[in-house]
């Protein structure tokens, strides 16, 4: 029993002793961490007052790095305005100076003023006594004198006026004929074209004139039946082997052409196949026309155009003015029209097809009233074509008026693709006609004592009365003249106008 107690005494005791020994323990590690807690609170404070110090010393060194660059900033604009300070006092007693020079200045001029007026009264003194002088010498009075001196003032003017339009007229022609010369030449350069010309009947060669009699048939039945549904006129002359087709419309004479030529190469002529071997030729001649304003329209470059304004295109391609071609005519006036556009930077585009369709009115102007201008312009009008193109064909012969840069390049283009050399022809009584036309429109202006139409009628010279014609009255009478040839003619290319005036003294020696 006792041995128990002892060890459980024992026990309690080793237990006790194990608390306190435990309690002793958690109370030294507690002591070390809050040791441990106490360091680091102190090193953190350490660097936290270091980084302090730190920002503080930076801040310090950005306000003094400021407050040095505001300072430099004082001093250089100290600087500155010290310099415009001196700047303004120098300019201040330039100015003071000038004041100056032009305060004696004002003082010799009011001086010089006193004089002068003394001096003019002086002179307005002799003058009145030269007037009075003179009135009495010359027996007129103030307004007389006047007239007579505004007369010879006048005449002498009129003279030099004339002698600086001439020397102007004349700079200004030959800086104009410069520059169109070099736009024409360039772009006439950079144009290649082929000439086609026919003539206004064709004729059709036949093995022997034995087939005249056939084509005329019996009481003349197949020479009227192909007539009739021709619409041409048959010549059956003298002439060996050939016979003669007449026609006004160029498309009717190619049609009956064509078929009088089948019908010879056939040998059977009657009246069922004289209609037969007509449409035959009259479908060919349609495609041949379709192909040629193809043809034209690729040559020309374009893109597209009203299938009608096609068909009359290819009308064109038989028709003629003066052995010139009118399709080719069109296609060259067309790239002319281009080129000299592209030359002057106006529109290519409207300058070409103003070119290509400004004669369209020929492929019907035997058909409707009015000249080939007005009825193309209506007609390009119909079938949907712009105005400015419009324009282009109805003012290339002056009946509307220019409204555009690019219709008087088409005139201009019309003008030398059928004025130059080989272009066309035109019969001797046209050309007479023309001739006495020329002359007869000089004649008709007052003054004028002859008028020469020279240069295959390129040239008229004029010989006016010096008497009644002066200098000026000649440039006048030039242009005008110029005008009315250019209002009621028609011709190619361009017609020089000159007026020659002179006067001659003649005396005989006894």
């Amino acid at each position: 029993m006792n041995a128990w107690i002892w060890r459980a005494i024992a026990l309690i005791l080793g237990l006790a002793g194990g608390g306190v020994l435990g309690y002793l323990i958690r109370q030294q590690r507690f002591q070390q961490e809050l040791g441990n807690l106490e360091a680091m609170r102190t090193r953190l404070l350490d660097e936290a007052e270091k980084q302090a110090r730190g920002v503080v010393l930076n801040a310090k060194d950005e306000v003094l790095k400021l407050r040095q660059e505001l300072e430099a900033e004082i001093e250089g604009r100290a600087q500155q305005l010290r310099r415009e300070e001196d700047r303004l006092q120098t300019r201040r007693e330039q100015v003071d100076g000038r004041q100056e020079r032009i305060d004696d200045r004002e003082q010799q001029l009011s001086k010089q003023q006193s004089t002068l007026d003394r001096r003019l009264n002086k002179l307005e003194e002799v003058e009145a006594q030269n007037l009075e002088e003179l009135q009495r010498v010359a027996n007129l009075t103030v307004e007389e004198a006047r007239e007579v001196l505004l007369e010879r003032v006048a005449e002498e003017t009129r003279q030099d006026m004339a002698r600086v339009m001439r020397e102007e007229e004349l700079r200004a022609t030959e800086q104009s004929d410069e520059r169109a010369r070099k736009i024409i030449t360039t772009s006439i350069q950079r144009l290649a074209t082929e000439r086609v010309a026919a003539l206004t009947t064709k004729s059709v060669e036949i093995p022997s004139d034995e087939l005249k009699g056939r084509i005329i048939g019996r009481g003349g039945r197949n020479i009227r039946v192909f007539e009739q549904k021709a619409g041409v006129d048959v010549i059956v002359d003298d002439t060996p082997e050939l016979i003669t087709i007449s026609s006004f419309d160029p498309v009717r004479r190619e049609v009956a052409g064509r078929a009088m030529y089948y019908l010879v190469a056939d040998g059977r002529i009657h009246p069922a196949r004289i209609e037969k071997v007509l449409e035959k030729a009259a479908k060919e001649v349609d495609q041949v026309m379709r192909e040629q304003a193809e043809r034209a329209v690729y040559e020309a470059d374009i893109s597209t155009l009203h299938p009608e304004l096609m068909k009359l295109l290819g009308r064109l391609y038989f028709r003629t003015s003066y052995g010139q071609n009118q399709l080719g005519h069109a296609v060259e006036v067309a790239k002319l029209s281009s080129l000299l556009a592209a030359e002057l930077g106006a529109n290519t585009d409207v300058a070409r097809l103003g070119g290509m369709l400004h004669d369209i009115g020929k492929a019907v102007d035997f058909e409707v009233e009015g000249t080939h201008a007005t009825i193309g312009a209506e007609l390009a009008g119909r079938y949907g074509v712009s105005k400015a193109v419009i324009n282009c064909i109805a003012a290339h012969h002056h009946e509307a008026e220019q409204q555009s840069i690019e219709a008087v390049v088409v005139e201009v283009a019309d003008a030398i693709s059928g004025a130059r050399p080989g272009a066309r022809r035109e019969s001797l009584e046209f050309y007479i006609k023309r001739i006495r036309g020329l002359e007869d429109i000089a004649r008709s202006f007052k003054g004028v004592e002859e008028s020469f139409a020279i240069q295959a009628g390129r040239e008229i010279r004029l010989i006016v009365r010096p008497g009644e014609v002066d200098d000026l009255d000649a440039l006048r009478l030039s242009r005008e003249v110029a005008r009315k040839i250019e209002e009621t003619m028609e011709y190619p290319g361009q017609i020089k106008v000159t007026v020659i005036r002179e006067t001659r003294a003649v005396e005989y020696a006894k």
